[in-house]
C-alpha cells in the first residue's frame, strides 16, 4: 500500500497508471516505426517529446472521463464509449496545439494509426486489469477484531470498491451481536477464540490488523495484540483505518480521545503563509482568466430578471466570525422574502432561467475569487454557512464547530466528494470530508482538490 495525503492506495493502481502511459507512448511510437524510418537521434528526441505530449493529454482526458475511478467502469460497453469519448477530446485538443505549434505535429497517417492500436491495446489492457481487480489478486489481507457500527462500515466499504486493495481474512466479534447478519458479504469468516489471533494473522500472511474494540478492563485482548505487533504485524486503530481507506472521518463513531491523540491538525506558520500565498496567486489568475465570463454572466441575469447581479450574504467564517459572501444572483430577487432561510431543492422555482445554467457549471460562484483576494475566504476549504443554519447544526451534529478552525473556501474535500447536501444527515456526511481535509491540509492536497473541482465543473455534476 502507498501512503498519500493520509490515504492508502495500492500499489497496483499506481503501477497500472505508469503502465497505462506507456501502453499509450508505445502505441506512438509502434505506428510510428510500422509507417516511417528512424531518422537521426536528434530527430528522434523530437518525435519523443510529442508522443510524451500525446500520452499526456490522453491520461488526462482519461482522467477527466472517470476512466480511472473502477467503480464507475466496471463493464467492456461502458469502458470502450467511455475510452472512444476520450480520443475524441484527445484528438480535438492535439488539433489545437498543433494549429497553434505546428512542430508538435505527428504524421497524420502515423497517428490515424497509432490510435488503431491504442484502441486494441487499451481494451485488451484493462480487461486484464478488471479481471484482476474482480478476483482479488494483490489484496492485501486484514482481519478485524471487534464487531460494531464501524466494523460493518469498513466491510461494506471494502465490498463497495473494487479498487481498494484489501480482503478482510477473518472477524474476531468481541460480542454475541448480531453483526454477522449484517454483512452481505459471505467470504468473510468470524473467528471466535482470540488465542488463535496471532498464528491466523502469521500463518494467511496478515499485515494488519484493525481494532474496532473500545478499550476497557478485561475486555480488550491487549495480551494477543502486543503478540502480533511483536512478531511485525501493524495494530491500526479502526477510526484511523477508516479515515485513511474512505477519504474522510466518522464523526459519530469518533470520540474525544481520538481527535487528541491522532495525528494531524499541524497548523504551521509556514503551512499558513503557503496557503495565503496560494489564494492570492489563485484568485488573481482566476480573475483575469474568467473575467470574459463573469461580463457575460453580468449582462445576461440584468437582461433576464429584475433585480442586483451580484448577491451578498453574511456567512460563518473562520473561528466563527460574520463576513459577506458574494455570488451571482441565481434566483428571483428578494427570494426568500416569503420562505425564509431555506436550503435550495431540486428544480426549486426561485431559481431563474440563467441561474440554472451558472449553479449548474458553478459560475454563481465566481465573485468569491473576490472574496478570497480580500481574505475572508480561502480557493479551499468548508463551505461557509449561514448562522441560521450553522446554530442548528452544532446542536444537532457532534464536533460540527470544529469546521470552524479552517477559513472558509469556493470548494473544498466535501464538495468534490459528495453531493449537495440539504439535510442534517447530509450535513453529517459534508462535515466527515470536512474534518478529513482540516486535519490534512496540505498545499499538494489544495491542488489535487482544485483539479477534481475543474472536472465536476466541466460535466455539471453534484450542483443544486
Amino acid at each position: 500500500m502507498l501512503r498519500l495525503l493520509k490515504q492508502y492506495f495500492p500499489i497496483r493502481n499506481v503501477v497500472f497508471i505508469i503502465l497505462e502511459g506507456e501502453v499509450i507512448f508505445m502505441s506512438f511510437l509502434i505506428g510510428s516505426a510500422l509507417l516511417t524510418f528512424f531518422t537521426p537521434y536528434s530527430f528522434n528526441v523530437v518525435l519523443v517529446m510529442r508522443i510524451l505530449l500525446v500520452t499526456m493529454i490522453c491520461q488526462t482526458c482519461l482522467y477527466y472521463n472517470d476512466l480511472y475511478d473502477f467503480d464507475l467502469v466496471k463493464t467492456l460497453p461502458e469502458m470502450v464509449v467511455r475510452l472512444l469519448q476520450s480520443l475524441g477530446i484527445t484528438c480535438f485538443i492535439l488539433a489545437l496545439i498543433y494549429f497553434i505549434f505546428p512542430l508538435a505535429t505527428i504524421n497524420q497517417h502515423v497517428f490515424a494509426l497509432s490510435i488503431l492500436l491504442l484502441i486494441l491495446f487499451i481494451t485488451t489492457w484493462r480487461l486484464v486489469y478488471l479481471n484482476i481487480l474482480n478476483r482479488g489478486l494483490f489484496n492485501e489481507k486484514i482481519i478485524i477484531v471487534g464487531s460494531n457500527d464501524l466494523s460493518i462500515a469498513i466491510l461494506n466499504k471494502i465490498e463497495d470498491t473494487i479498487d481498494c486493495g484489501y480482503r478482510i481474512k477473518a472477524i474476531f466479534p468481541d460480542t454475541d451481536d448480531d453483526t454477522k447478519s449484517k454483512i452481505r458479504s459471505k467470504k468473510v469468516f468470524f473467528m471466535y477464540n482470540i488465542r488463535m489471533l496471532c498464528k491466523i494473522a502469521v500463518s494467511s500472511g496478515v499485515k494488519k490488523i484493525i481494532t474496532v474494540i473500545k478499550e476497557k478492563r478485561g475486555g480488550f485482548p491487549m495480551k494477543e495484540l502486543i503478540e502480533c505487533r511483536t512478531v511485525g504485524i501493524e495494530i491500526i486503530d479502526g477510526c484511523s483505518f477508516y479515515e485513511h481507506l474512505a477519504g474522510k472521518v466518522l464523526s459519530d463513531k469518533i470520540n474525544p480521545s481520538w481527535l487528541v491523540f491522532s495525528d494531524g491538525f499541524k497548523k504551521s506558520g509556514i503551512r499558513i503563509f503557503l496557503k495565503r500565498m496560494e489564494d492570492i496567486i489563485g484568485s488573481s489568475i482566476a480573475l483575469i482568466l474568467v473575467s470574459p465570463v463573469l461580463l457575460i454572466t453580468a449582462i445576461a441575469i440584468k437582461a433576464s430578471s429584475s433585480g442586483p447581479v451580484l448577491f451578498a450574504q453574511k456567512r460563518m467564517g473562520r473561528h466563527k466570525k460574520e463576513f459577506v459572501m458574494h455570488k451571482f444572483r441565481s434566483m428571483v430577487n428578494n427570494a426568500e422574502k416569503l420562505t425564509g432561510p431555506v436550503w435550495a431543492d431540486e428544480d426549486d422555482p426561485r431559481i431563474t432561467v440563467v441561474g440554472k445554467i451558472i449553479r449548474k457549471y458553478r459560475i454563481d460562484e465566481l465573485p468569491q475569487l473576490w472574496d478570497v483576494l480580500m481574505g475572508s475566504m480561502s480557493l479551499v476549504g468548508p463551505r461557509p454557512e449561514r448562522k441560521h443554519f450553522t446554530d442548528t447544526l452544532e446542536q444537532e451534529i457532534q464536533f460540527y464547530s470544529h469546521r470552524f478552525l479552517a477559513k472558509p473556501g469556493i470548494t473544498g474535500w466535501a464538495q468534490v466528494s459528495y453531493d449537495y447536501a440539504a439535510t442534517i444527515k447530509g450535513a453529517v456526511e459534508k462535515l466527515n470530508y470536512e474534518l478529513f481535509y482540516i486535519k490534512n491540509m496540505t498545499l499538494t492536497f489544495d491542488i489535487i482538490i482544485i483539479l477534481r473541482t475543474i472536472k465536476i465543473v466541466l460535466f455539471g455534476r453534484g450542483s443544486r
